[in-house]
């Protein structure tokens, strides 16, 4: 059994998969409150479906793009469960699960475009074709009328999707594109934690870093005049 974690957006959300399954999920409502939800969500999830924390196999990570703070607690909760039970990390890119989610939801789409809002008219983004292969690597982009004009030139469907995607709509407004608000949750990561586990493709927990993107915003306090 896998345990899943997703805080790289405002939502907190937990998951279990057993067998490439999600069984069991729950969300923490109240946005932006990672730091004291996510354990309490974690011991409610492992207590409402009746299961020891002793059988966990592993633990599934979205590792980002994403919030500085949420995918630093996100990380830090998850290696602690892992070397508390000795078990392994998986790490799963953020963006690809929401292409994964998106593929499920438009299975006929030839291009799936996640979008994770990064404030004003930026996103995290990159595109995946059918079979779920980067073609355009993952980049922090300012959306304009010109973006991704190419890819929508190919008379393909091409589907936006994640928390930035609507807020992009009107800019990229075309016949062939369609635009859903889908969030970063536990229940887009069994698929790439399942296979990861059965590759055991996991993390080095002595390195594995969240991926950022891009630097945090983080400015200087004022000086104080005495």
């Amino acid at each position: 059994m896998i345990l899943l974690i997703e805080t790289a957006t405002n939502v907190c959300s937990v998951g279990l998969v057993k067998n490439g399954q999600l069984i069991a999920q729950k969300r923490a409502e109240k946005q932006m409150s990672h730091a004291s939800l996510l354990t309490i969500t974690i011991q409610a999830l492992i207590a409402d479906n009746q299961i020891e924390m002793s059988s966990l196999e592993a633990v599934a990570i979205s590792i980002g793009p994403g919030s500085y703070t949420g995918l630093r607690i996100g990380l830090s909760t998850a290696k602690g469960i892992c070397y508390a039970l000795n078990i392994p990390l998986i790490a799963v890119d953020t963006l690809k699960s929401l292409a994964w989610k998106t593929q499920q939801l438009y299975p006929k789409a030839t291009y799936f475009v996640p979008m994770i809002d990064a404030r004003r008219m930026e996103v995290y983004t990159s595109i995946y074709d059918f079979g779920l292969n980067e073609v355009i690597e993952r980049q922090a982009k300012i959306i304009d009328e010109s973006s991704f004009q190419e890819l929508l030139a190919k008379e393909k469907t091409v589907v936006f999707a994640g928390n930035g995607a609507m807020k992009c709509a009107e800019t990229l407004e075309n016949s062939n594109a369609k635009f859903i608000e889908l969030d970063c949750s536990a229940e887009n990561l069994p698929a790439l934690a399942n296979d990861a586990f059965l590759r055991k493709d996991f993390a080095d927990m002595a390195y594995i870093e969240p991926f950022y993107l891009k630097s945090p915003n983080i400015t200087k306090p004022k000086k104080i005049k005495w």
